[in-house]
């Protein structure tokens, strides 16, 4: 990927989003030679909002299947022992939206 300064993006942004619009370059703007942000398509940003969802959709499946794994393990628990213990989906639920604020305290 090209390497821009911001100072080059303010004469020619234009030439810039045409390179990256109909060429499909994807161009690094830096400012004092460190990076800042990246100059994309449409179709390129399109395509990493659609992973991301994918991805989040992944983790959300994964989550359910496990508290469903965990909900098997105790009934198969209180098969043998009887319902002698707390109940695990409101424990997860519980860590779950510990887990939650923690990651929303970190975005």
């Amino acid at each position: 990927m090209e390497r821009v300064s911001i100072s080059q993006v303010k004469r020619d942004i234009s030439e810039l989003v045409n390179r990256v619009a109909y060429g499909g370059e994807r161009i690094i703007l830096t400012s004092r030679g460190h990076p800042k942000a990246v100059l994309i398509s449409l179709a390129d940003l399109e395509q990493l909002q659609n992973i991301s969802q994918a991805i989040s959709n992944d983790i959300r499946a994964q989550r359910l299947a496990t508290l469903e794994r965990a909900r098997t393990i105790r009934s198969q628990i209180v098969a043998r022992v009887g319902d002698i213990l707390p109940d695990s989906a409101q424990e997860l639920q519980e860590l779950r939206e510990e887990r939650d604020a923690e990651l929303l305290r970190l975005r």
